[in-house]
């Protein structure tokens, strides 16, 4: 299902009968019991076992270690769930394609760590967050105004979660994403959001001669130093301490950078203050500076599942992050990029899992 164009026909249909509609509600109610029961049968095994060979509910309790009660309720909650499928003569539970996915679709295993172990306790706050404009959930992970300032010191299993899925969502993209950069001479870049420097890594690692210059918080820029030290390439890469929210906080004045580059970043801030980030980004660009955005929006997805993440995701930055960002729909970021004093030239899609590439440049 092609979303680029026909997205606004896609969502204006309510095509589903009354009994599915029906049954989708109640998938809805009992979401977070669901949620419970598929990481469960993640964690304990219990999907990998009846992907090798279909067992009744005895063997299941017994390969998994726990009790026949336990075993007995995971797999009807799962069988309801379409996770598994049962075999009523035998008693043989197996693996249905949608358990398959669950187990083996990475995309699906990153998103489910991050929901747990980042995201789950934070969205009993979702009401206060969307009322208040702020991140009221985050105070189950730590004591920050935004997540941003807490993500060097975030608890485990938190920390590994959101690096994880912040790098697989991003990582995907970069090969196509240097191309597109580097199709024209580029000798100084400026990272903005760098976060742990992968992607300063990846660029110093395509051209020898580029310079990177990332721009991010003093906490973030510590973390990259570490992350970085002695890696091939590492002393083509400076730091530069700002706080993107601040908007008297100065910002590199050398207007010989080439490219300025934003991955994953605007979508971490409000409209309002998108705007003034990149009102500020056009002051140090020349003619000849590209703005290269890379961003997921959510209505340039190829698939209805994408879209449907993204705009799940969109929660996190409610409850979690800041409590007044998201994942955008483009017609919201072009508006942006033109009232800041830039013009779009180029918008490339299906970049790795969903992202597209912006290309700016001042009016």
């Amino acid at each position: 299902m092609n979303l680029n164009k026909p997205l606004k026909k896609i969502y204006e249909k309510d095509d589903l009968s009354a009994l599915e509609s029906q049954r989708m509600a109640q998938v809805y109610s009992f979401a977070p019991m669901m949620f419970q029961v598929a990481r469960l049968m993640i964690k304990w095994g219990i999907f990998e076992r009846l992907g090798q060979k279909p067992a009744t509910v005895e063997e299941v309790a017994a390969d998994a270690g726990i009790s026949l009660y336990a075993a007995k309720c995971l797999l009807e909650s799962s069988l309801t769930m379409r996770t598994v499928t049962v075999d009523t003569e035998t008693g043989r539970y197996a693996l249905a394609k949608t358990g398959w996915f669950l187990l083996n679709d990475r995309s699906t295993r990153v998103n489910i760590d991050f929901n747990q172990d980042v995201v789950y306790n934070g969205m009993f706050f979702l009401e206060e967050s969307l009322q208040e404009g702020r991140p009221a959930g985050l105070k189950t992970l730590g004591d920050w105004p935004t997540i941003y300032e807490g993500l060097s010191s975030l608890p485990e299993p938190a920390r590994t979660s959101w690096f994880a899925f912040d790098h697989f969502y991003s990582d995907t993209a970069f090969d196509t994403a240097l191309k597109i950069v580097f199709s024209k001479p580029v000798r100084r870049l400026m990272d903005v959001g760098g976060n742990t420097g992968r992607w300063a890594l990846q660029c110093v690692g395509y051209d020898p001669d580029v310079r990177v210059t990332i721009v991010d918080l003093p906490q973030q820029l510590e973390m990259m130093c570490q992350q970085t030290a002695g890696l091939p390439g590492a002393d083509r890469i400076d730091g530069f301490a700002a706080n993107l929210l601040d908007e008297q906080c100065p910002l590199p004045q050398e207007k010989d950078f080439d490219v300025i580059w934003m991955s994953q970043f605007l979508d971490c801030f409000s409209e309002e203050k998108i705007k003034s980030i990149l009102v500020r980004m056009a002051k140090v660009m020349t003619e000849e500076t590209r703005l290269c955005i890379m961003e997921t929006l959510w209505d340039r997805q190829n698939f209805d599942t994408a879209a449907i993440c993204l705009t799940q995701i969109s929660l996190y930055f409610t409850v979690m992050a800041n409590g007044n960002s998201k994942m955008y729909h483009s017609d919201d970021f072009v508006k942006l990029i033109d009232a800041a004093g830039l013009k779009v030239e180029s918008m490339e899609d299906a970049i790795g899992l969903g992202h597209t590439v912006i290309v700016c440049r001042k009016k």
